[in-house]
This record gives C-alpha cells, sequence and structure tokens, in this order.
C-alpha cells in the first residue's frame, strides 16, 4: 500500500504578483525551491492564508535571491501582492517507508528567503 505523504511545504511566504494573462503556475524563487526540495514543473497546492483559497498548479523556477511568489494564470485569482500563502508538496510512499519518513518545512523570512 502507499501513502500520499506531505513532502514539503512553504510556509507563510508572501505573494509578490499575480499575472491573469499567463497559462498558469506559481513562480518560486530558486532558493525556495531548493530549501524545500521542490522541483520545476512539480506540482503543488497553494492556500492562501488571506483569504482561504485552495488551489492545485505547477511550479516554474524564479531567479535565486528574486523573493518571487507569483501567481500566474487562473491561479492569480487567488491571490492578491502582499497574502500570506503556504505551499505544499506531496509524495507517495509505501507503508513501510513510512516510520522515519519527515516532511521538509521551509519558513521564510520577509523577503521571502528561508530562515
Amino acid at each position: 500500500m502507499q501513502l500520499f505523504m506531505l513532502k514539503s511545504k512553504i510556509y507563510e511566504a508572501r505573494l509578490t504578483g499575480a499575472e491573469l494573462h499567463y497559462e498558469g503556475s506559481i513562480t518560486l524563487d530558486r532558493n525556495l525551491l531548493e530549501a524545500a526540495e521542490i522541483l520545476p514543473g512539480e506540482q503543488v497546492h497553494v492556500l492562501n492564508i488571506n483569504n482561504g483559497s485552495r488551489i492545485v498548479t505547477y511550479v516554474i523556477e524564479a531567479e535565486a535571491n528574486s523573493g518571487t511568489v507569483f501567481l500566474n494564470g487562473p491561479a492569480a485569482r487567488m491571490g492578491t501582492p502582499g497574502d500570506a500563502v503556504i505551499v505544499l508538496a506531496y509524495c507517495a510512499i509505501d507503508r513501510d517507508q513510512v516510520d522515519g519518513f519527515k516532511s521538509r518545512i521551509v519558513k521564510v523570512n520577509n523577503k521571502n528567503q528561508p530562515v
């Protein structure tokens, strides 16, 4: 049996922008992706703390140290710059691998840099 487990969490990043006329995704600073072990193109859930929305999309990598947390396409309607969001990535693991499994939790500062 496989279980779907929380692999990575980027906690309380602040949206830096939103672009409705784009094919869709969330663009994230490369440093955040590396810290959370999330890959470009990977599926993520984005939870907006300010308005309660929850979306599923994929990641596009932004320049390192840019602080970018940017909603694109239809996802852009789910938040405005300054909103606090949580980005979650999941993985499927065998039941016998659950013991000792740890999610990667990344907290950020006010510039969306890992702390």
